[in-house]
């Protein structure tokens, strides 16, 4: 049998549909750093204020992740996924239309507050419409979109070279608005039941959670894999930002690339390789979950293994060859947790909690970025060489192994698509 033998109608419709929803969410959030030098040339601000307009946009993001989780888990994911697309971009629009710092950063706030909803319900609507064969992969191709979004965030610098940043937020909060439109005429929860290609009928979750905040928080947070999985995402942000935040300032000082190259050289290689390690990571994991329950967790424990050879050949290698040659190493390896995280989540916990302890991740993910970005301003300040922090992201990443080692799933990987009982 194929993989996608037995999926719902739209399956596949759904992942491209959400694949461009990703790639605008992290395209809309990235440009504004990219164009600093324009926004402060027409609006007074300090460099400190403009730090501000990221800062306010992660925790706001961050604080809301767990609410939009829990709205996902009780309410119509794909209602939920337009309505925040329409949102953020509306804000993205907006902001092309400030004329004070005090106006961007409420933009910005509002902005982190509309794209928290995405990402909860994005993933949930992609589980209910994917099963054990195609989960992975599914989340993979999606999540391939925030890479793609990523790195087109430098066209916000080179279109505001050529025209005006005004002109960037307007045309990209544009493209979202409309593309809101077209999401909500194509985009649907799945059905509660539906007849497969194999002539069967098969069930879909229900959209209402019958569990409330509190029955939810207990359920997430008296799970020992749940908190094991917590551990080990909050942990591998750790890891992550201390490679990708050094990154370019190790490549100026160890082989005197210009800042340019440096920041082209170190995002290139890094995201090239992801988009390849989202999809083989995924197609791998629901391939071996096939035959083994804890394929996923084990894909995710080899991927996170090899970023650690991958770490220290960045930071000790003698040649440019050879250090690039660990970037794709490390931006292959380095995905293969990522597209499977959402998928172990299904077999550990409750499916109706699972959007929202898919949030509290999110939200964990952004504190502990803003914090190591934060540490390694400090690190730096004290004069602690480069290399260090690298052989301690690498220590990092060691333990991350041992973390999501002690996630336990089901003897079969689809006992926990349906619920536990209340």
């Amino acid at each position: 049998m194929s993989p996608s033998a037995s999926l719902p109608s739209r399956a596949w419709l759904t992942v491209g549909l959400l694949w461009f929803v990703a790639c605008l969410n992290y395209l809309d959030r990235l440009i504004l750093i990219t164009m600093r030098t324009s926004v402060k040339g027409e609006i007074t601000m300090t460099d400190a204020q403009f730090g501000l307009l990221t800062t306010v946009f992660l925790v706001s993001y961050g604080i809301l992740g767990p609410v939009g989780g829990y709205l996902a888990d009780r309410f119509n994911r794909s209602r939920i996924v337009v309505v925040s697309l329409f949102a953020w971009s509306a804000f993205t629009w907006l902001t092309g239309h400030a004329h004070s710092f005090e106006e961007l950063l409420i933009y910005r706030a509002l902005m982190g507050i509309s794209e928290a909803c995405y990402f909860p319900a994005a993933g949930k609507l992609l589980m209910d419409y994917h099963r054990d064969r195609t989960r992975s992969l599914a989340n993979g191709i999606h999540l391939s979109g925030v890479m793609v979004g990523s790195g087109l965030g430098g066209l916000g610098g080179w279109i505001a070279d050529r025209h005006d940043w005004r002109f960037v937020f307007e045309l990209f909060g544009a493209i979202g608005i409309v593309y809101a439109v077209v999401v909500w005429i194509l985009l649907r929860d799945r059905p509660t039941s539906e007849a497969s290609a194999a002539g069967t009928t098969t069930v879909a979750p229900p959209i209402t959670a019958s569990l409330g905040l509190g029955a939810s928080l207990r359920t997430l947070f008296t799970s020992p894999a749940y908190l094991f999985a917590l551990c080990f995402w909050g942990l591998l942000g750790v890891g992550s930002w201390t490679v990708i935040g050094w990154l370019p300032t190790y490549l100026t000082e160890r082989f005197g690339l210009s800042q340019g190259e440096a920041g082209l050289s170190a995002m290139g290689y890094i995201y090239s390789a992801s988009m390849v390690g989202m999809l083989v990571a995924g197609y791998w994991a629901d391939r071996w979950s096939l035959r083994h329950p804890r394929a996923r967790v084990w894909v995710g424990i080899i991927g996170t293994s090899l970023t650690v050879p991958a770490i220290l050949v960045i930071a000790y290698s003698p040649s440019l060859p050879l250090l690039f040659a660990g970037l794709v190493l490390y931006g292959l390896a380095r995905t293969f947790p990522d597209a499977n995280m959402l998928p172990i989540l299904c077999q550990i916990v409750d499916r109706r909690v699972l959007a929202l302890g898919f949030g509290i991740l999110n939200m964990l993910a952004v504190f502990v970025g803003g914090a190591s970005i934060y540490a390694g301003g400090a690190f730096r300040d004290a004069q602690v060489p480069i290399t260090a922090v690298f052989t301690g992201g690498a220590v990092t990443m060691a333990l991350c192994v041992a973390l999501l080692w002690k996630v336990r799933t089901p003897a079969s990987s689809s006992s926990a698509s349906s619920p536990s009982p209340s």
